[in-house]
């Protein structure tokens, strides 16, 4: 069985990046020996998001944010009980 091989991040960002030049997708698969499927898994998740207030993002940072905004909901609650605890009567 073939070894999965992993690309770094930059790498997967600098395809996203020529694609979005207007480079096809048949010299990407071509020039850097990639199949088609990982191509669009990676212009899906690094690809550029305009958001509501002009800003640009992407699937990648999107996914970080909620799982930063989770993880502070959580630290959130777990305070607001420490408070309660603590607070005297």
């Amino acid at each position: 069985m073939a070894k999965k091989k992993v690309y770094e991040e930059d790498f997967k960002k600098m395809i996203v990046e020529l694609y979005e030049n207007k480079k096809p997708i048949c010299e990407l698969k071509r020039e850097y020996g990639l199949c088609e499927a990982t191509l669009y898994r990676w212009i899906k998740e690094y690809g550029k998001i305009r958001t509501e207030t002009g800003e640009t993002t992407n699937n990648h940072e999107m996914k970080k944010l909620k799982k930063e905004n989770l993880k502070l909901k959580e630290e959130l609650e777990i305070l607001k009980k420490a408070i309660a605890i603590f607070t005297p009567k």
